[in-house]
């Protein structure tokens, strides 16, 4: 897949959410070391009350120990928060409302 449409795609989505007059942020990360660094900074910035995790890292197989990884560490950082699934890129702030 083409990283310029992704990333415009995640950026539209993002857009979205400020139609909703909902304040949201976007973590990407790097399939690396750096990943667990990175969500937690991320985590850590504010109290959130919904965290979104995506399809792009729940869905293949080859990246379950991440998913867990990743759901695990909002259990941790951000443990007021909701946990909400997407099931595309395009309905984010659906899954958000879901809990919020």
């Amino acid at each position: 897949m083409d990283g310029d449409v992704i990333r415009a795609a995640l950026d539209q989505e993002l857009s979205r959410f400020g139609d909703h007059a909902i304040d949201a942020s976007m973590t990407l990360i790097a399939l690396d070391e750096s990943a667990e660094s990175v969500m937690i900074a991320a985590l850590s910035e504010r109290d959130w009350d919904v965290v979104v995790i995506g399809g792009g890292i729940r869905k293949p197989e080859p990246l379950l120990p991440l998913f867990e990884q990743v759901v695990n560490l909002v259990r941790r950082h951000a443990r007021k928060a909701a946990i909400a699934f997407n099931t595309s890129g395009g309905d984010s702030v659906e899954a958000a409302k879901r809990w919020l």
